[in-house]
Formats: structure tokens, sequence, C-alpha cells
């Protein structure tokens, strides 16, 4: 089965606002499909649907068989490499808390995943 890209990474992009005394907000990433390659999420189209702010967490829940969750620069985003991430996550419920503006990167770092697919 070839992978496509676009369902292994993406990009989290948000903007950080003061909610007061509202709760931060948790997202599974994929929503119901979670962390996969079987081509039933756009992860690029999941977050841009997305209003992120400081304070929020994203989850990840995947088979860590088969996946896992790499935090990279965008340079390795877009040259699909996870070979010195910014952090590494295994379990397969890793949840990470957003807690500053600007732009968050994650691919899967098994082999093939990210750069078989085509470039988005």
């Amino acid at each position: 089965m070839a992978f496509d890209k676009s369902m292994v990474m993406f990009s989290v992009i948000f903007t950080a606002f003061c909610r007061g005394v509202s709760m931060a907000a948790v997202y599974q990433v994929g929503d119901s499909a979670g962390w996969t390659s079987m081509g039933q999420v756009d992860y690029q189209e999941w977050a841009a649907s997305k209003n992120f702010h400081g304070g929020d967490t994203l989850v990840f829940h995947y088979n860590n068989q088969f996946h896992n969750v790499k935090r990279v620069t965008q340079q390795g985003f877009e040259s699909c490499n996870a070979s010195s991430p910014i952090a590494t996550y295994t379990n397969g419920y890793d949840a990470v808390t957003i807690e500053k503006l600007g732009h968050l990167y994650f691919i899967c770092g098994y082999p093939g995943h990210c750069q078989a697919g085509a470039k988005d």
C-alpha cells in the first residue's frame, strides 16, 4: 500500500489568545480515526479546520507497532527528515500541550510513511 504523506504528517498552525477563565481544549489528532496512514484523514486539512490556542492539548492515538510521532522543524517536515527530532513520542497515546505562539510540525518517523506519498 502506498502511503500519502499528507496522511502521516501535518503542521499545526495556531494563534495564542488570552482565554480568560475558559478551559483549554483537547484535540484528538485525526478525530476518531486517530494518527494513521490508512487514508482516512488529511491531517493538514484537519489542522487547518481547528483554532488552536496556547494551553490546548493535542492527543496522538495510534498503534505504536506501526507508527510514532516525531515533532520536527519546518525543514524536517518539508524534507520528511526525522533524524533530528525536537521530540519523539512512541507510546500510542501521547499528549502534547501547545505552549507558545508559532508552528508545530509532526510526522510519522517510520520508514517510508512520510517519503512514499505525494508532496503537498
